[in-house]
């Protein structure tokens, strides 16, 4: 119940953030994300998933379109916005350090299973049942009748 009654409040909350921002900023804070998100696709396949440079890309990417549009609005409207051009910065930057994290989650699951496989495979290779000192016993034990062992 206390999780339902904070997702609400967190819920309400961010309402009446929302009418703190111009409808414009969130726009280009969308597209800075949208951008930012095939940036760092990007350089990630370039750099063979290295994090630092796809988050490089990811910034990268919302700064290219943020300078863009912004000088596609000078030239149309007259006006450069700064306040326009980091709202689509900080869009690529969330983006990049939510790709980070993931990334970071993602690696850790891969060096604990990397871990898991090689104690397993150490435990495979221990001799438990030390079969050269121990006696085979016949199918006799297990009941099973010589007629049916002659077969």
């Amino acid at each position: 119940m206390v999780k339902y009654f904070s997702v609400l409040l967190v819920f309400f909350t961010l309402q009446s953030v929302k009418g703190q921002f111009e409808s414009d900023k969130m726009l280009h804070f969308l597209g800075g994300n949208l951008y930012g998100l095939v940036g760092a696709g990007i350089a990630n396949e370039i750099s063979d998933g290295d994090r630092t440079w796809t988050f490089i890309g990811a910034v990268g990417g919302s700064v290219l379109i943020g300078v863009a549009k912004e000088s596609i609005d000078q030239k149309q409207y007259g006006g450069w916005d700064n306040a326009d051009l980091i709202a689509t910065v900080l869009g690529g930057v969330t983006v990049g350090f939510t790709i980070d994290i993931f990334k970071k989650k993602k690696q850790r699951k891969r060096e604990q299973l990397f871990r898991d496989a090689v104690k397993s495979a150490q435990f495979r290779n221990q001799k438990i049942f030390p079969t050269e000192t121990m006696e085979i016993n016949s199918l006799l034990v297990l009941g099973i009748s010589t007629t049916v062992l002659e077969r």
